[in-house]
């Protein structure tokens, strides 16, 4: 006889946040969980030429998630494709993303098993799924379509629920107050919806897997981390607003605590997110000061915000006027003119449309609905083609692409050239620093492929650049000088490190289990419900086999 499993996906939740709340008495129904079975965090890696570095990206993790693979298995390492023929970027989610159909979700488990799954972030419509497949009704950028199998059944859901307030919406600013003001209430309607809808269905039917992913938690650690005391603008916004992530984390520890009450109580709960979420310390690094740094590398000049190493780096920027992050960075593009420089940081965006040192205006991005237009790694973009190595978009880590001669379509290195730019370009990265605190801010640099050519499925990335915690707005290299300060953007920024908790027949209290990985989730729920495990999986379970066959024996 089957035992049901219950899953529960708290999309960027962070171990480290949750554990500090629990301790002090929050969060009691993820405590009561916790102590009543097993918990242990995720520590997620890939490889690149067989070296382990470090995985915060969220799309690649989730997709790890539902497949249990790596992804040089899947091919799926982040939501850009770069096309070194055109040095074109696209992010059409039916181009770039994982397919589901070759590399199926783990609950995708044919005719004997029933399932529901309601937006599981960064998945897909499987054809083995035998039951009900809900996506993107909600979710923080969930990098699927809004779909469901059957066809009815999501317009039928928002019909009776209505639209998710939070989807596609929470791409709002620290400094924006009336954003601000906006996104608690939005997250606590949507996480409330959200139990209603897991109510309702538990109650439809028997289901021997059910999936419900909290995409709120997602929104809830990037809008709302700077009132949490470790960011820098902390006591500028943060102390003045409240406790307003812990409120948004309660809200949806309620909702929880309503599935458990709902869920049968034979049924085996596990509780998940396969990466976590802390002050920003990526986004910047990554975004800006990276294509910034390659932009001087190359050309010897400075573009955005250039600034003096030999003077203190200034205060933080605080309170930014203008309503976008993209903005501010933009008006930060260095103009020769002294007069021209002195108004570019108040004229409205109309007069901010031609390109400055080369690079193209986000405005005029915009009305072309490029993708990533508002982030500065974009920006270069009409100058890759002229430059030996350029920064791509990305969110978490650095990525480095290698303009090869033959491989690029404009390519200037030529391949007898690429070991020695690829190592020239990392001596270059080791050397940056936080202009604040001295410290360094690179942890790892790794490279992707041995050779230019080298065939397989592999990043778009030459070089991979794993960031230092070290929050920062200021940039000193001994070699392009400094960069900064500029405004921090999202509050939050991702972590490799997870959790996965469970409780249920035959998992014994307070159990600690060994640190595991994103790819270990699959197989560790395939095992809770009895279902073979495909030996095509990566990862392995983290609960022992003898748990599961001692609670089937019941």
């Amino acid at each position: 006889m089957k035992t049901p499993v219950v899953a529960i996906g708290l999309d960027a939740a962070d171990p480290a946040i949750l554990e500090e709340w629990m301790a002090q008495g929050h969060l009691k129904n993820l405590n009561r969980i916790r102590q009543q079975g097993a918990y242990g965090r995720l520590e997620n890696i890939v490889n690149y030429c067989g070296v382990p570095t470090p995985a915060a990206s969220t799309e690649r993790l989730w997709a790890m998630t539902w497949t249990g693979c790596m992804p040089d298995q899947t091919g799926f390492w982040g939501t850009s494709k770069f096309y070194p023929e055109s040095y074109g970027i696209d992010r059409e989610m039916t181009k770039v993303g994982c397919d589901f159909e070759q590399h199926p979700p783990f609950y995708a488990l044919g005719n004997d098993y029933r399932v529901f799954v309601l937006d599981p972030p960064t998945s897909g419509l499987s054809s083995q799924v035998n039951g009900l497949q809900v996506l993107a009704w909600g979710g923080h950028y969930p990098f699927t379509p809004s779909v469901s199998v059957p066809a009815d059944l999501l317009p039928q859901m928002i019909q009776e629920y209505g639209e998710n307030p939070v989807l596609y919406k929470d791409d709002g600013i620290w400094w924006d107050k009336a954003y601000e003001k906006w996104v608690p209430g939005a997250i606590k309607r949507s996480v409330e919806t959200r139990a209603q809808v897991c109510r309702d269905y538990l109650k439809k039917e028997d289901w021997d897997f059910f999936f419900v992913g909290f995409g709120e938690a997602h929104t809830a650690g990037h809008d709302l981390w700077y009132t949490h005391s470790d960011h820098p603008v902390y006591e500028y916004h943060g102390k003045p607003a409240g406790p307003l992530m812990l409120e948004a984390f309660e809200d949806i520890d309620r909702a929880v605590g309503e599935i458990l009450d709902a869920a049968p109580e034979n049924a085996y709960i596990t509780v998940f997110s396969p990466h976590g979420m802390g002050a920003n310390y990526t986004d910047l690094l990554s975004m800006a000061v990276l294509p910034e740094m390659m932009y001087r590398w190359n050309f010897g000049k400075a573009a955005i915000a250039p600034g003096n190493p030999d003077e203190a780096p200034g205060k933080l920027i605080s309170h930014p006027h203008r309503k976008s992050w993209m903005g501010e960075m933009w008006a930060r593009n260095y103009e020769d003119n002294p007069i021209k420089r002195a108004l570019r940081p108040w004229l409205p965006s109309r007069f901010l449309r031609d390109r400055l040192n080369g690079l193209e205006s986000p405005y005029v991005l915009m009305d072309q609905e490029a993708p990533l237009f508002w982030m500065p790694a974009m920006w270069y973009r009409p100058l890759w083609s002229q430059m030996r190595a350029f920064a791509l978009p990305y969110f978490a880590d650095g990525h480095i692409r290698i303009n090869v001669q033959g491989r690029e379509g404009n390519g200037i290195v030529p391949p007898s050239e690429y070991d020695a730019v690829c190592e020239e370009v990392i001596e270059k990265i080791w050397k940056l620093k936080d202009a604040r605190t001295g410290k360094p801010i690179v942890r790892q640099i790794s490279r992707t492929r041995r050779t230019p050519f080298e065939e397989g499925k592999l990043s778009d990335a030459d070089i991979v650049v794993v960031w230092e915690e070290v929050i920062t707005d200021v940039v000193d290299s001994p070699d392009f000088g400094r960069i900064g300060p500029i405004p921090h953007f999202r509050a939050g920024g991702h972590r490799s490190r997870g959790f996965f908790m469970a409780q249920g027949p035959g998992i014994a209290p307070n159990t600690t289990l060994n640190q595991g990985q994103a790819l270990d989730i699959a197989p560790t729920i395939l095992n809770l419900l009895g279902a073979p495990i495909p030996e095509r999986l990566d990862g392995k379970p983290m609960l022992e086999s003898g748990v599961v066959r001692s609670a089937a024996a019941r």
